[in-house]
């Protein structure tokens, strides 16, 4: 059995430290489908990548989780359009590496059409 042991603690010893990480996502707990997702660091106003591209069908479906590149752990603003129109800015969400982290109907105040 120690013969075992030895090699998988090796090779667990030498993969990076993200080669087993969690991914960090997105979880959709509003009413709608979102079709655009991006985040920018809190109050900059420097939207990074589209993550709705991290998806199959580029959108993200109520209840439905996706998952977030790009985006090291922080506070950011997450600003998304749903299927409905409605454009929202959420600010100051606290994203963690590896974690999930939602934005739900009741977080959404003056989103527009």
């Amino acid at each position: 059995m120690l013969r075992t042991v030895i090699p998988v603690a090796v090779v667990l010893a030498i993969l990076p430290e993200d080669a087993w990480a969690k991914d960090t996502q997105f979880w959709n707990l509003t009413a709608n489908t979102i079709t655009s997702l991006r985040l920018s660091p809190a109050g900059q106003n420097q939207w990074g990548r589209e993550q709705t591209d991290n998806d199959r069908d580029h959108t993200v479906d109520h209840d439905e989780r996706l998952k977030i590149t790009d985006a090291p752990g922080g506070v950011y603003d997450v600003k998304f359009t749903d299927k409905s129109g409605r454009t929202c800015v959420v600010q100051s969400v606290q994203v963690k590496q590896g974690a999930i982290f939602t934005v739900e109907e009741k977080d959404l105040k003056g989103c527009g059409k």
